[in-house]
């Protein structure tokens, strides 16, 4: 603003004011200019000085004023700046890829999935993920949710072993492919070298070659480790070298076109062939060469003839179409007690289904086929973990196969006691490396002495300890007719490495709730509208 006061005789003099004008009868310092007339209106309106003084207006808050500098701004890490300012905070919520859920403090939306922070956002260094939680608090909603927004830009969801089943129906909606194992179900011939065999016939050459060496070390993983299973122990040395020059000898002699079975295997270790014995060092004798394979011989018989039953003895009933959005393993027809064969069908369906990524990618190396990229779950790991003494290592190397890119996976479990529970120091070890690999881990509702230890392989603050703890309270006495849910359910803390933890909340659709119910047999015996209920709530 700028106004025109006078000065002397009719010159006028422009200004900046810089502090509102006083009136003298509010300024006791105030001084009239000598050669100042009354005002026309009389001796009592306020007279006006258009100018500040030399020193500025005096009074509270005057004096002079002068234009200021902005203050120099910094940057520095959180660990820096919390010694000038220690009400530091986190980032905002990251907006790169599958919608979640809801930032629990800030309402903002949280996106995320492990393919996507891996290929585009670059937050982690390995596509993979590791959830933890009690059950029925919502883990396996929120991966069906990862699911579904995945096959959205084209990534091929593979469920690797679907138990109850949660992924069926949504792999079905998707309409990708649902293949059935269980006994009188559907079978896995666990020599049957599948989509890499194929891949490599139609490859050819050094490629072709390398793709059908590695074929044979999935198939000798996967026979050794239903032998595990069945002793409840690792196999020997040796014993893997005789099982591998049988299956040389087998695949020579297997005509084309036809996968040879298990029984054929156990026919050619009865036989003993120069091949295999070569690697029994018999020099000759029949008695050390029986000495030599007894073992494994009795153990293949106890695969065919035990309690896997015929699952693995005969023709695959089922091919994964390399061509479908989405694959889902339901092995949920196998009893809950039926141990060795959940363990046995869950790895023989992560044995194919790497199979298939593996063959995919080689095709697509080759120009064959466009690339795709693959996203596995395999859930409820500690069935598999608790089957036998050992079977860490096969999971592991089943997993550590796939060496190339286009590969993310999520594995599920309760808590990190399902580690504890294996028999050896060495198979806990390797468990506990499966959270630290992880580049993401996902944690719902925990007690708190699970949390503590948690914190030490992945860094949780004592306040994200106490959040996650208080989610796995039971709900409240809820009355009759009322219904109450979990206070933990839905709500998850996602960390990265040293990064603070990202609380979100899940609100599943009608959609979602329709594709994932783990309590639709109950809804099935629901009474109907008006009638009694005793012992449990609607």
């Amino acid at each position: 603003m700028r106004t025109k006061g006078k000065r002397g005789k009719g010159q006028g003099e422009y200004r900046d004011d810089l502090a509102p004008i006083r009136y003298k009868d509010e300024d006791p310092d105030y001084r009239p200019p000598k050669d100042k007339k009354k005002s026309k209106s009389g001796p009592d309106r306020p007279s006006r000085e258009p100018l500040a003084p030399a020193r500025g207006w005096s009074g509270p808050g005057g004096g002079q004023v002068a234009n200021l500098d902005p203050p120099s701004m910094w940057r520095a890490t959180t660990v820096q700046a919390c010694g000038l300012w220690p009400f530091a905070a986190g980032s905002g919520a990251p907006m790169t890829g599958v919608p979640l859920g809801q930032h629990l403090y800030t309402g903002a939306t949280v996106c995320g999935d492990p393919m996507s922070w891996f290929t585009r956002a670059h937050y982690i260094s390995n596509p993979s993920l590791f959830m933890l939680g009690m059950p029925g608090l919502g883990k396996s909603t929120l991966v069906n949710r990862m699911l579904i927004g995945l096959a959205a830009t084209g990534v091929v969801p593979l469920v690797l072993g679907d138990l109850k089943p949660d992924y069926a129906d949504t792999v079905r909606a998707l309409g990708g492919q649902v293949i059935s194992i269980g006994r009188g179900v559907g079978g896995v011939n666990v020599l049957d070298p599948g989509a890499m065999g194929a891949a490599a016939r139609k490859i050819g050459g050094e490629a072709g070659r390398v793709l059908s060496a590695e074929t044979h070390g999935r198939v000798l993983n996967m026979v050794a480790a239903l032998v595990t299973i069945v002793r409840d122990r690792a196999m020997d040395d040796h014993e893997q070298s005789v099982l591998s020059a049988a299956l040389h000898h087998l695949r020579e002699r297997t005509p084309p076109g036809r996968a040879p079975l298990l029984p054929d295997l156990v026919r050619v270790i009865a036989e003993g062939p120069d091949r295999v014995r070569a690697v029994t060092l018999d020099r000759g004798e029949e008695t050390r060469y029986r000495d030599a394979v007894d073992p494994l011989h009795r153990s293949l018989l106890g695969i065919l003839d035990g309690p896997l039953g015929d699952t693995f003895a005969s023709e695959t009933s089922t091919r994964i179409d390399l061509g479908s959005p989405a694959v889902c393993m339901d092995i949920s027809r196998i009893g809950e007690a039926d141990t060795q064969l959940t363990a046995a069908a869950m790895l023989a369906a992560w044995s194919d289904g790497l199979g298939t990524v593996a063959a995919s990618h080689a095709l697509a190396d080759a120009g064959l086929t466009p690339r795709r990229w693959f996203f596995t779950v395999l859930d409820e790991l500690w069935r598999p973990l608790r089957a036998a003494s050992g079977i860490v290592d096969r999971i592991d190397a089943l997993t550590r196969l796939n060496r190339t890119l286009g590969l993310g996976d999520a594995k599920i479990t309760h808590t990190l006691k399902d580690a504890e529970a294996l028999g050896t120091d060495a198979d806990r070890v390797k468990a506990r490396g499966f959270v630290e690999r992880a580049g993401m881990v996902v944690v719902a509702g925990l007690p708190r002495q699970e949390m503590e230890e948690l914190g030490h392989i992945v860094g949780l603050s004592r306040r994200e300890i106490e959040l996650v703890s208080s989610w796995s309270s039971p709900p409240g006495w809820a009355a009759q007719g009322d219904r109450e849910e979990p206070p933990g359910r839905g709500r998850f803390l996602i960390k990265v490495g040293g990064r603070p933890g990202i609380p979100i909340q899940v609100a599943i659709t009608d959609t979602e709730r329709h594709l994932h119910d783990t309590n639709k047999r109950w809804a099935a015996n629901k009474p109907a509208e008006g009638s009694r209920q005793v012992g449990f709530s609607k």
